[in-house]
């Protein structure tokens, strides 16, 4: 049993010894380390291979299920809206600034709804591998300071938070069943995303908004990472998510036009905690469609995402004729489509992307297909429009259950590369085959954020719900 004295911050520091050793899994981009954003074929090309490598993570995840009833332990304040700053990054994602400790320390993350653990870069030696990419300098990652915050504390094995990540099972060595107050710390955690990996303990801390506090949140401290230049907001569906934590009714947003880089130019996200909220209403101008049931699989990391209820791909007039399996998610957990504010380019599994490009091939034949920017960029088709005047593109349509269709503006799935005489559609795949072809589990669709800039996006969680219209989203 460990002794009633030990303290927490020597089981912090113990851990900082170790994981300076851990070895952390690279993906399979993480050596590409470009940080000339002033060309446009190598940022595109950056930002399809993060986008591939983030869908072949959420299609094949590692994840303990958490424990749902430690979720009972979590409190709030009650409030109406809570709003904060959204704007996007120069490495794919969106930033949202959080707020936590006491006094409070405002750090950046990356808005993801594919994931959900909360986790900030945390304590002075918090170190970075390979996080120079697209021009970001480590040294200048900001970190969240345990120490200068009185609320901060150290989440021990036996605190049933614990379980939000390592699930009922969780193994605490050196410590007696039946002592309540044992100081052993919750086992350091290890998270894999599509661009890199993150290591470090999990704290509670009071999470502050200008209109509400939320205390014993439950927040990662990473000391080490790969390839993550900021903390990640998990916004997913587990137990441990911050609308789990907070126990949102809804939350929404409005993605900017993105240009590829970091700009003070946002919007606002959204937290509906419920004050004033009647239940079943609708917001105004929004079209709605029902979550689809997540898969029941094995793999409980399914768990986390929202799965939407996709039924058609249009592409111009034209129903491209895309075979249900992807469609619909299996007892397997293979297909079906979800969201993700964490992947820039939506992906789509090979015999999709195929079909989808093989139809705007045909709508656009005159124009030249350019093979080498294809190459270039990750990205295809692409086009050469030069001297053609205007230029009229099919539009590409998602039509969901109950009939709500999301017409995609151009801008939002072609993007100009290079000049204006360039042009590629964004969307990615790979060249694994998917549920036909065994062995590739997980959603086929991906809805990523580049396809949702300029719409008013909402998931009604209390509905279980998603909500949409198109709205210029800047100032």
């Amino acid at each position: 049993m460990a002794s009633s004295s030990s303290s927490p911050l020597f089981f912090f520091l113990l851990f900082l010894s170790v994981v300076s050793a851990v070895k952390l899994p690279l993906s399979p981009f993480a050596h590409h380390t470009d940080k000339s954003t002033n060309d446009p074929y190598l940022s595109l090309r950056r930002l399809a291979d993060s986008s591939l490598a983030r869908a072949q993570k959420l299609k094949q995840p590692t994840t303990i299920k958490p424990d749902e009833s430690a979720l009972s332990a979590v409190s709030t304040a009650s409030a109406t809206v809570v709003k904060s700053p959204l704007s996007p990054r120069g490495f794919g994602g969106y930033s949202v600034s959080l707020s936590f400790g006491t006094p409070s320390q405002t750090i950046p993350f990356v808005f993801d709804t594919g994931s959900s653990l909360v986790w900030f870069p945390c304590t002075s030696r918090y170190l970075c591998s390979d996080c120079n990419f697209a021009g970001i300098d480590p040294t200048r990652i900001q970190r969240f300071v345990p120490k200068n915050s009185t609320s901060s504390q150290i989440i021990g094995c036996q605190n049933p938070k614990c379980q939000f990540i390592f699930g009922p099972n969780v193994k605490c060595s050196g410590c007696d069943p039946n002592t309540r107050n044992c100081t052993v710390p919750c086992p350091p955690y290890i998270i894999q995303y599509g661009l890199g990996s993150t290591a470090g303990l999990l704290l509670s801390e009071t999470l502050d908004f200008p209109d509400l506090t939320v205390p014993d949140f439950v927040v990662g401290c990473s000391v080490i990472s790969t390839r993550q230049p900021a903390g990640i907001a998990g916004f997913g569906r587990g137990v441990e998510s911050l609308p789990s934590q907070m126990k949102l009714k809804r939350f929404s947003h409005c993605l900017v036009s993105r240009r590829f880089d970091d700009t003070n130019v946002g919007s606002d996200l959204d937290l509906d905690t419920g004050s004033g909220h009647k239940s079943g209403s609708k917001t105004p101008g929004l079209s709605y469609t029902p979550f689809r049931n997540n898969p029941n699989v094995s793999n409980s990391a399914f768990l986390e995402y929202y799965y939407l209820n996709l039924r058609r791909i249009y592409v111009g007039s034209k129903h491209v004729k895309i075979p249900f399996k992807y469609l619909a998610p299996g007892s397997d957990g293979n297909g079906g489509s979800i969201v993700d504010s964490g992947s820039t380019f939506t992906f789509m599994d090979r015999p999709v992307f195929d079909l989808v490009a093989e139809e705007f091939a045909t709508q656009m034949s005159n124009y030249s297909r350019d093979k080498e920017l294809e190459n270039l960029t990750g990205l295809g088709p692409c086009f050469n429009i030069s001297g053609k005047g205007d230029v009229t593109v099919p539009e590409l349509i998602f039509e969901f259950k109950g009939g709500a269709k999301m017409e995609l503006p151009a801008s939002n799935y072609f993007s100009f590369v290079g000049s204006a005489d360039n042009i590629c559609l964004t969307v990615v795949s790979d060249t694994i085959i998917g549920p036909s072809g065994g062995g590739k589990s997980g959603p086929a669709i991906i809805l990523g954020s580049f396809q949702q800039q300029n719409y008013h996006v909402e998931y009604d969680l209390d509905n279980d719900r998603f909500g949409f219209a198109k709205k210029k989203c800047s100032p």
